[in-house]
C-alpha cells in the first residue's frame, strides 16, 4: 500500500520551464533529486525534472506528509537499480520505488517523465481503488450505525434536507455526528470520492443493504469496479468502459462468476 501512496508529493512545485539537467552516474542524479526536495529548491528541481513535468502528474496537489516519508526513507537506506541504460531510486526498508526512471543518453543520466506518465497513473488508479475499498467498508459500518439508531437501514447516501433519511446530514458543533461523511456523494457533476463514484443497492434478499463503486472515469481514476454487502466482504470485477452504465442499472447485489471477492 506504501507504494502506492507515495506520489502526491511530486507535485509540491508549479515551475517554468527550463533546460533539464544531466549526470555522469544515476547516483548524482538521486542525491541532487534529494537536495533539491529537501531544500525546497524550485529552479533546482526544474532543472532535474524538464519541462512540463506538472502535466504528468496526480492533480491533488502537494503532500507534505508524503514528502517527508520519502525523505525519512532516503535516510533510512537508498540505492539504485539499472537495467541496461534505465535506473530507478530504491528508498526506504520496503524500497519504495520512485516512479520516474533514469534514463542514460550521450549526455548522461537525466530523469525521464514522460516515460515516468503511465507508472504514476497506474499506482493513481491503485490508490483509488484502495481508497475505494476502504470506503466500502466503511459505509457497512455507517449501515450498522443507522440501524441501531433507527431499526431500519438507510436507502440514500445523502438525506434529504432537513431530514436523517440517509447517512449522512449536516450537524451542529456538540450534536451526534451522522454515521457517513458527505464525500461519498458530491453534489458536482465530474467529482467523485477518490476517484469512485458509490450508489446504494439492494441486497440479494432486499432485507439488508448493499453498495457498489465504479470509477468516474474508467482506465484513468480507477479500473476494477466493486460490490459490498452487509456480510462485509467487498466482490470486484471490471465492467469495461461501461462501467458506469452497467453500475447504474444494477438492480440488486449479485455475485455471479464475473464477481470475485477482494483479498
Amino acid at each position: 500500500m506504501k507504494k502506492l501512496m507515495m506520489t502526491g508529493w511530486l507535485a509540491l512545485f508549479a515551475l517554468p520551464a527550463l533546460a533539464q539537467q544531466h549526470f555522469t552516474t544515476p547516483e548524482k542524479a538521486s542525491t541532487a533529486l534529494v537536495d533539491a526536495i529537501t531544500t525546497q529548491n524550485e529552479t533546482a528541481l526544474n532543472d532535474l525534472l524538464g519541462d512540463n513535468w506538472q502535466q504528468y502528474l496526480p492533480p491533488e496537489g502537494a503532500d507534505p506528509q508524503a514528502v517527508a516519508r520519502f525523505l525519512r526513507d532516503w535516510k533510512v537506506g537508498h540505492k539504485i537499480v539499472t537495467e541496461a541504460d534505465t535506473a530507478f531510486l530504491n528508498v526506504g526498508r520496503e524500497e519504495w520505488q520512485l516512479p520516474i526512471p533514469m534514463i542514460k543518453t550521450a549526455e548522461g543520466w537525466h530523469f525521464d517523465m514522460a516515460q515516468a506518465a503511465d507508472e504514476i497513473q497506474t499506482r493513481e488508479i491503485g490508490r483509488n481503488e484502495l481508497s475505494a475499498i476502504q470506503a466500502m467498508h466503511a459505509y457497512v459500518d455507517a449501515q450498522q450505525d443507522y440501524y441501531q439508531r433507527f431499526q431500519t437501514y438507510a436507502q440514500k447516501l445523502l438525506s434529504s434536507e432537513g431530514q436523517k433519511d440517509g447517512l449522512y446530514w449536516p450537524t451542529q458543533p456538540g450534536e451526534e455526528p451522522s454515521p457517513l461523511g458527505p464525500a461519498y456523494s458530491p453534489t458536482e457533476p465530474d467529482a467523485g470520492y477518490h476517484g469512485y463514484r458509490f450508489r446504494i443497492i439492494p441486497d440479494s434478499d432486499k432485507q439488508g443493504f448493499a453498495l457498489i463503486a465504479w470509477p468516474v472515469r474508467y482506465g484513468e481514476t480507477g479500473i476494477m469496479s466493486f460490490m459490498i454487502d452487509g456480510n462485509d466482504t467487498v466482490y470486484q470485477t471490471d465492467l469495461g468502459i461501461e462501467s458506469q452504465q452497467k453500475a447504474q442499472t444494477l438492480e440488486a447485489f449479485r455475485t455471479d462468476k464475473a464477481w470475485q471477492p477482494v483479498q
